[in-house]
């Protein structure tokens, strides 16, 4: 099977890129399933219902969020009535929508997509999401009914993400980190057969500071005092990600690339 993940959709530029881009992107690497994380797709602060049909619509097949979930208010109502759409397993229990769910591909196959929000260096506390994430990998193992699982692990610490990537080693086809928007050089098959990167990056301008106009990020950072508010940067945008093939019977990776589609960063290649 063929997985390709897109990571965090930022503001208007990732938006439009996603939408000018995806539907080529999805046929020349021939992928058979499409997971996008979308959680900055509206102003740079959650997604709200128009913008994830925008998604959607543009051939992602399924979008995952983060710890910005539900700051775009129609989302809390959205995601009960759209599928597509994955919050972190590890939010409160009454929080709407599903943390994980198993998806059927256009050839029939099924695959499962996970999201699991990191502790460190985040600014609230969320549950443990190793043992988040330990009973749903239990119930859907890797090669038998879900053919490729894919955990989309959203944390600020590349060694929170890391562990996560070695504790679902041989259990998922590819653990990939969203939320920091720099990707990372470290794409690899894991000793038990997952494929890996720390962070895939975002979608959006990369003239910025993670995908925000400079401006006011690097006043505050210079003189420590706030002057306005952050606003996504409306540059060409380019699509950062990871695309993984999978063994048909084990489910584990057998190729792995980074992607980097556009704008400023390097093109890939099929």
């Amino acid at each position: 099977m063929r997985l390709l993940f897109l990571g965090d959709v930022m503001g208007r530029a990732g938006r439009k890129a996603i939408q000018e881009n995806l539907p080529r992107l999805r046929e020349e690497w021939r992928a058979d399933f499409v997971v996008v994380n979308g959680e900055n797709s509206s102003n740079g602060m959650g997604l709200s219902g128009d913008h994830a049909k925008l998604l959607l619509d543009s051939g992602a097949d399924c979008l995952t969020l983060g710890d910005h979930a539900f700051d775009q208010r129609d989302m809390m109502q959205f995601i009960e009535s759209e599928p597509r759409i994955i919050r972190p397993i590890n939010f409160a229990k009454s929080a709407p929508g599903k943390g994980y769910r198993l998806f059927t591909t256009r050839s029939g196959k099924k695959v499962l997509v996970v999201q699991v929000l990191g502790q460190v260096f985040m600014k609230r506390a969320f549950d443990d999401p190793f043992s988040a994430i330990e009973p749903v990998l239990k119930a859907h193992p890797l090669g038998g009914q879900a053919a490729a699982v894919l955990v989309d692990m959203h944390c600020e610490a590349t060694s929170e993400k890391m562990a996560m990537g070695h504790y679902c080693d041989g259990r998922a086809s590819l653990v990939v980190g969203t939320h920091t928007h720099v990707p990372t050089a470290d794409a690899q098959i894991l000793p038990g057969g997952t494929g890996f990167q720390s962070d895939a990056g975002m979608c959006g301008d990369y003239n910025s500071v993670i995908g925000m106009d400079k401006a006011e990020p690097m006043r505050r950072f210079i003189t420590g005092m706030p002057k306005g508010r952050f606003s996504p940067a409306e540059g060409e945008a380019t699509l950062s990600g990871v695309f993984v093939e999978t063994d048909d019977k084990t489910g584990k990776a057998e190729r792995i690339s980074m992607i980097r589609v556009g704008g400023r960063l390097q093109e890939a290649t099929p």
